[in-house]
């Protein structure tokens, strides 16, 4: 199929993405990378009368450390966070997860702001975000606003981008200390939705006991999940196989995996157990070496 007819436009600002949002309403659709909403335009399951194109916005495309955070533009692109010295250096998650999303092609085009505002559970990002403890910069006319990344998600391609705002930044609490972190998926090939993935971030101190811990899930779960119980059972302990093993249970047990082409729920609910287990492991190895 192909896209219902629609109008495009290309502003140069950020004021005049706002304005136009307001003339349009819930008309209009922001095109970032464009790899989420344009096969959702030609399905028909999207069919917005006016794409606002903000690829020709400056400023919103960056990578840096800066008062405490890892902020993220939403522009940036996949292939910025696989190419970026400093995300291969301290934020090896990222390296993990780029690597993973679809082709090249994709990866040269697909923004993460993108991947996030697109509020879809199967992306991979979102787990990975969930992990990091990140917020998230919404702007509007008004001015710009923070959330949450465990606020952020409300329902089904639903975020908190309200009517007239548009997702700007990403901040994530910068690695220090013996940081590590890991991501991984299984998908039947490349470009597919994941069967299940994990994301998994720790923080150990001069004792080897960790002091911080995320993990979040790809695709078993209706909204992008956290598995608070798998972090509150490592926080303030030695991080054992023994602990790694019942993380990696608790994980598996508090999903919501649905039956689908990919698997069926005890087939999921095993992968989110073995692949909680090996990011463990491969974090807290990366925060030991850190």
């Amino acid at each position: 199929m192909i896209a219902e007819p629609f109008n495009y436009d290309a502003p140069s600002t950020l004021d005049e993405a706002f304005a136009m949002l307001e003339a349009h309403g819930d008309e209009a659709k922001i095109l970032a990378g464009g790899h989420s909403l344009i096969p959702m335009m030609k399905l028909r399951f999207s069919s917005p009368t006016h794409l606002i194109d903000i690829n020709r916005i400056p400023g919103l495309a960056y990578i840096k450390e800066e008062d405490g955070y890892l902020k993220i533009g939403a522009m940036t692109r996949e292939v910025d966070l696989e190419d970026s010295d400093l995300i291969a250096r301290k934020y090896h998650i990222f390296k993990d997860a780029t690597h993973l999303i679809a082709d090249p092609q994709v990866r040269n085009f697909g923004t993460i702001g993108g991947n996030l505002a697109h509020g879809d559970a199967a992306n991979d990002h979102p787990a990975v975000m969930l992990a990091l403890g990140a917020e998230v910069e919404i702007s509007s006319k008004e001015g710009k606003r923070t959330v949450p990344i465990d606020e952020f998600f409300f329902g089904f391609y639903t975020t908190a981008v309200q009517p007239g705002e548009i997702l700007t930044e990403i901040r994530i609490p910068a690695a220090s200390g013996k940081y590590g972190s890991a991501y991984y998926k299984v998908e039947r090939k490349a470009g597919d939705y994941a069967a299940a993935g994990v994301a998994a971030m720790v923080q150990l101190d001069g004792n080897g006991n960790c002091v911080k811990a995320g993990i979040g899930l790809t695709n078993v779960n209706p909204l992008p999940m956290r598995a608070s119980r798998s972090e509150e059972a490592l926080v303030g302990n030695q991080p054992t196989d023994d602990l790694i093993e019942l993380a990696a249970r608790y994980a598996s047990e508090d999903c919501n995996p649905s039956e689908d082409l990919r698997g069926d729920e005890e087939y999921k609910r095993h992968l989110v157990k073995v692949i909680t287990k090996r990011m463990l492991k491969l974090a807290i190895e990366r925060a030991q070496n850190a």
